[in-house]
């Protein structure tokens, strides 16, 4: 399976989804994942961050409002409308078209999205996210994961049902390593809500 095979159906079923997932209220350890980011950030100094499949903007805006100079992406036109309707500059981009200079971020956040891409594709969109950091810039990624799998969920109300990629804490360092420093990896919740959160750095 290739990310070209299913970034289609992605599209599609985030654009259906777009109203229903802004109205959804963030749990509490993903509020404390994300400020434990921003504190990174900001004890280095980092200003200008890029948001990856950023969603309706939720965490682009608590960036911003935050202090930083924040863009956000999403491959889903109705998510991105929904970040513009939030004052975010947004633009409708993929993983392995991110569209900007290299060394255009301090910092990159992605959330819950790479775990749509293929292992097969998986270390070109790291490959992409690095580039568009600048030397010694943080890259949050986190993912559900803990298994080996490919493929639809059963229990996935999307439609069309999503495509899921997930790895276990080994495979997922392990192509973290290929791209990044690992400044730190943890792991919160456990079985289908095992959450792998990484704390990479592009090297200097």
């Amino acid at each position: 399976m290739r990310y070209q095979d299913v970034v289609g159906a992605l599209r599609t079923a985030y654009d259906g989804g777009a109203a229903g997932r802004d109205r959804e209220v963030k749990d509490p350890w993903k509020v404390t994942e994300r400020a434990d980011f921003l504190r990174r950030l900001t004890d280095e100094g980092r200003e200008r961050l890029l948001e990856v499949g950023a969603g309706t903007g939720q965490d682009s805006s608590y960036f911003r409002d935050n202090g930083l100079d924040v863009v956000a992406v999403d491959l889903s036109p109705e998510m991105v409308a929904h970040c513009r309707a939030k004052g975010l500059t947004a633009h409708v981009r993929d993983f392995l078209d991110l569209g900007f200079p290299p060394g255009s971020f301090d910092a990159v956040y992605a959330l819950n999205c790479l775990l749509h891409v293929p292992d097969a594709d998986l270390p070109a969109a790291l490959e992409a996210i690095a580039a568009v950091l600048r030397p010694g810039g943080l890259f949050f990624l986190g993912v559900y994961g803990g298994v080996d799998y490919e493929g639809p969920l059963d229990e996935d109300e999307h439609d069309p049902p999503r495509f899921f990629s997930w790895r276990t804490d080994a495979r997922i360092r392990e192509f973290a390593a290929r791209s990044f420093e690992v400044v730190d990896f943890h792991v919160v919740g456990t079985g289908n809500q095992r959450f792998q959160s990484l704390t990479l750095r592009r090297p200097v």
